[in-house]
Order: C-alpha cells, then sequence, then structure tokens
C-alpha cells in the first residue's frame, strides 16, 4: 500500500509525473511512492501520484523521426473529415468537425 499525504505535505524527495517533467526527468518504470489527495467540496478528493526523484531518469531526446511522428499525428487533428481541410486549430472531440461545418445544420434551418 502506497502512503498517503494531505495536499501540500508530501516529503522531499518526491515529485508528480509533471514536477519531474518540469525537472527534465521521467519516473522511468518505478512504482508509485505515494499519493497526495487534494479535498474537493462534495465530490471525492483528487489525487496525485508521486514518484521518487533520486530514481527518476532523464527524458528521452527528441529525435527528427519522433518529431515527424508528432507533427504528423497534430496534422490528423487539424483535419476535418467532413470538408476535407485542415480547420487550422484542433477539432473539438465534441463536434468531430470543424465548427463551420458544425454550425452548418443548425444555420440552415
Amino acid at each position: 500500500m502506497t502512503a498517503v499525504y494531505s495536499w501540500r505535505l508530501a516529503p522531499d524527495g518526491l515529485a508528480t509525473r509533471r514536477q519531474l517533467r518540469a525537472l527534465g526527468l521521467r519516473p522511468g518504470g518505478q512504482d508509485v511512492v505515494a499519493q497526495v489527495e487534494r479535498p474537493r467540496h462534495r465530490r471525492g478528493p483528487l489525487v496525485a501520484y508521486l514518484y521518487r526523484i533520486d530514481l527518476a531518469q532523464p527524458v528521452r531526446p527528441m529525435t527528427p523521426r519522433r518529431a515527424e511522428a508528432l507533427a504528423k499525428a497534430n496534422a490528423a487533428r487539424r483535419w476535418c473529415p467532413n470538408c476535407c481541410r485542415d480547420a487550422g486549430y484542433v477539432i473539438p472531440a465534441s463536434l468531430g468537425t470543424c465548427v463551420p461545418c458544425a454550425d452548418a445544420p443548425r444555420l440552415a434551418a
């Protein structure tokens, strides 16, 4: 069982994934050591998992092939399946198409 700490009371030497990334590190396959919980009104607490900083590994460098694959993936998120054009922004998953295509049926009525 992992240790549970209250919000902002985690001991030194532990960090969340986001904090590790800010330090240029990644968990590197290590298991979760502890978690912090932030209470919320009328809902369950927010949970953040903590990893040991001394066992963290450096972030893998971005290679040209990885950068190319990331660019293709981001371009696919901008492509509207309805009008087959680059929307110039990431298409909202809630709409599934670009905003003009999503508004067209509503404006036609």
